[in-house]
């Protein structure tokens, strides 16, 4: 929250809100496992008073940081903000509560301050918070289906604007909203048989266990989704849209026939603008070879044609049958078949190949290669030096 505050981000206040949720209940059962809430004085009565359980804010939180990772327009004002609303609620009775039973009656009405024991306001705001708490299992499921829906949209959307998506796919991220849902699951399967059997107090640690996991994981992939989203202008739309067609067209590099099975509508049924603009983007290509570049973006080669963003990728998905990220690709693929065939370069590992191709790292470079030829690049055979 401290690094919220100073760099002034949206992603690292909804990234301390999602680490604060889990913290703040695993913090409640260790002070409880100490013996704390059982001393019976001012201590006691401090931790009641604590929002220690705000698990509605978990899902809208998902939901709100990923919106916010993926485009640097989003705002969390005038109108998003209102997922929140719930586990504002749910903090805020708590809160009231305080005000009430240690502030108002002591001050105002001169009555003692409980010690050790629930004031009357914050019995009735853990009374409507439990009936509260129920809607966690209808808001964390939902929020998360939201998250994995628009991940799909925002999957298509890397591969029509970027030439190496393997930094911003935020892979991990999606799986922990699938391990989110997984462990609410796994918290009702052992208060069903806590409920049953009654299990020990040791026996909980280990869905706490768990939450801590989770919690470590947040950490680990919240920090490198928000330098990447801090680096790489992302403009996703959540909203849905029609998913363009991408076809394969024999103008494009022969290595990506395969990988593309739709046919391309006739040249005779495109814009004769599209076509210009084609034969202008395969010479720029050709000549200048951006490829090389391997962090090459749909807006770099606008801006070289000297055309809008719309207007290439539209060339791109009609004209040349592919994506952004697949015509870019065929180009490195090609490429790394013509250095692999060289006895000149029979000396370059396979990294330094996937670089003089235009690729980032070796991963992606064995991924895309496999996905267009069918085969992995070590599988081919090298001539000698």
């Amino acid at each position: 929250m401290l690094r919220a505050v100073r760099r002034g981000t949206l992603t690292d206040a909804l990234l301390a809100v999602l680490l604060a949720v889990p913290t703040l209940s695993i913090t409640q059962q260790m002070l409880a496992y100490a013996g704390w809430y059982e001393s019976h004085d001012g201590y006691t009565t401090a931790l009641f008073y604590v929002p220690w359980q705000l698990n509605l804010l978990l899902g809208p939180a998902y939901y709100l940081y990923f919106r916010s990772l993926t485009s640097q327009e989003f705002r969390l004002f005038p109108r998003a903000w209102l997922p929140l609303l719930p586990g504002l609620l749910q903090g805020g009775l708590i809160v009231g509560a305080l005000g009430h039973d240690l502030l108002w009656l002591p001050i105002v009405r001169g009555q003692p301050v409980p010690v050790g024991t629930k004031g009357p306001a914050l019995a009735v705001a853990e009374a409507f918070n439990h009936y509260l708490g129920y809607a966690q299992y209808v808001l964390l499921p939902a929020y998360c289906w939201r998250v994995l829906t628009d991940y799909r949209r925002y999957t298509r959307y890397l591969h029509d604007n970027f030439s190496d998506t393997e930094r911003l796919r935020f892979a991990g991220l999606r799986q922990l909203v699938l391990v989110q849902v997984l462990a609410l699951v796994l918290s009702q399967l052992f208060t069903l048989v806590n409920w049953k059997i009654g299990l020990s107090d040791a026996a909980s640690w280990n869905y706490f266990f768990l939450r801590g996991l989770l919690v470590y994981w947040l950490i680990a992939v919240g920090l490198q989704a928000n330098y990447a989203a801090a680096t790489t202008p992302l403009r996703f739309d959540a909203a849905p849209g029609p998913v363009p067609e991408v076809t394969p067209t024999p103008d494009a590099p022969a290595a990506t026939q395969e990988a593309l099975p739709e046919t391309r509508l006739p040249a005779a049924e495109q814009a004769p603008e599209l076509l210009v603009w084609r034969e202008k983007l395969l010479a720029l290509m050709a000549e200048e070879q951006p490829w090389l570049e391997p962090e090459l973006t749909l807006a770099e080669v606008a801006k070289r044609l000297r055309i809008t963003s719309g207007l290439l990728s539209k060339v791109i998905n009609s004209s040349c049958g592919q994506n952004f990220n697949d015509f870019v690709n065929a180009y490195r693929v090609q490429e790394a078949q013509r250095l692999l065939a060289d006895p000149r370069f029979a000396h370059y590992s396979l990294v330094g190949i996937a670089l003089e191709s235009g690729f980032n790292s070796r991963s992606t470079f064995n991924r895309v290669f496999k996905k267009v030829v069918g085969r992995a690049p070590s599988e081919l055979a090298r001539p000698k030096s």
